[in-house]
């Protein structure tokens, strides 16, 4: 079986001359660099823009004081170890704590800085819980990268999950069909174990992470057929990104080319305020204006996905724009009365973040009373950074 070298050195990069090497180096021994010979060989070298490296090469602005590194404050999330339970009917398992290759703006950066408290290498008090809590349907495998483990661990925590009545609907948040595709397409271990896990009454959800248009490859499209042969249903979600698909056209190619690929275009996500992640951040007015330009005269399956922010207080979809006015509402909510509330801001269009959004008072209330903490080793009582 065909396997694609990793590498955590930006050493091993030949697009890069030493001295860009040595001006990154900082910034990768801040945020992990990794990355692999597929993603990297789709890479222009001659375009220092090129939107491929823009998501794995490090950036120097990466290091200028910028969010926090649980900006969604997952911290208060967990119930048990590698579990969190936020939403009524949702559980998310943090299984991994590798991925295949590091989003230089991924929002969960801070597992990969070391002695992470929120990966659980054994997932068994996480599925005790989520066995014992008959509210959860919903269970998303997450990380880090779940399709990085073995086939034979997958397996196990599919059928696992697969064994709890309650739960209808499992979902992998995965990275892989746009980074390494041929650990999709030439491992049929995995995909007989997804078409043995995915049943026509209780489906497997692949949530895959195409960012730009160019990830599409022939050989994604080969791991995306085989993922739909073995009965898997797949949906794209990708935060818009500075210099990776801020650009309208950019949006429609993509959302079209998913949507001719059979896969449903989900979630844009505004790209949360993490440490690190300030070159990659879009104001949420251009934001919204960019996604309503990418789908005006697209067909309707192309044009399914909605704007929402991951913020602490819950998931909250932009819904419009207008010249003094921003319109949200509650998609999710951690306080189960906010559930579909609706809501305006005035219009701010330096504004990054809901918390960043005139009149806003709500995001600490909702952090100062979560539910949920989990002790973290050493008897802290947050896992916060």
């Amino acid at each position: 079986m065909h396997r694609v070298r990793y590498h955590r050195s930006l050493d091993a990069v030949a697009g890069l001359s030493k001295d860009e090497r040595d001006r990154l180096a900082p910034v990768a021994e801040r945020y992990a660099f990794r990355a692999n010979d597929y993603t990297l060989g789709l890479i222009d070298w001659s375009d220092p823009a090129d939107p491929i490296r823009r998501i794995v090469i490090p950036d120097e602005g990466e290091l200028e004081p910028f969010g926090r590194l649980d900006p969604s404050q997952e911290a208060v999330n967990y119930v048990a170890p590698g579990c969190q339970h936020k939403y009524r009917d949702t559980a998310l398992l943090v299984i991994s704590e590798i991925c295949g290759g590091q989003c230089r703006f991924c929002f969960r950066k801070r597992l990969f800085l070391g002695n992470s408290a929120e990966v659980e290498v054994d997932p068994g008090p996480g599925i005790d819980y989520i066995r014992r809590t008959r509210s959860i349907s919903n269970v998303l495998l997450t990380g880090g990268d779940p399709l990085m483990l073995s086939t034979r661990r997958l397996d196990a925590i599919l059928a696992e999950l697969r064994g709890i009545e309650h739960v209808g609907i499992i979902r992998l948040g995965t990275k892989l069909p746009a980074y390494d595709p041929l650990r999709i397409s030439e491992d049929a271990g995995l995909l007989e174990a997804l078409a043995r896990h995915s049943r026509p009454d209780r489906r497997i959800y692949v949530m895959t992470h195409f960012n730009h248009p160019r990830e599409l490859t022939r050989e994604a499209l080969r791991a995306l057929d085989r993922l739909h042969r073995a009965g898997v249903i797949l949906c794209n979600q990708t935060p818009i990104l500075r210099g990776v698909n801020d650009d309208a056209a950019t949006l429609a190619t993509l959302v079209r080319r998913l949507s001719y690929a059979g896969v449903a275009p989900y979630y844009f996500f505004q790209c949360r305020p993490t440490a690190g992640n300030r070159p990659y951040t879009v104001p949420l007015v251009e934001s919204h204006q960019l996604l309503a330009r990418a789908v005006t005269g697209e067909a309707g399956l192309a044009r399914r996905a909605r704007l929402v922010m991951s913020h602490a207080s819950g998931k909250v979809e932009v819904v419009g724009v207008t010249a003094d006015k921003i319109y949200c509402r509650y998609q999710r909510a951690r306080d189960p009365r906010d559930e579909g509330r609706f809501f305006a801001c005035k219009r701010d269009d330096r504004a990054f973040w809901l918390d960043d959004l005139l009149g806003w008072e709500h995001a600490q209330r909702h952090a100062a009373h979560a539910p949920h903490r989990l002790a973290a080793p050493g008897g802290s009582a947050s896992l916060a950074e």
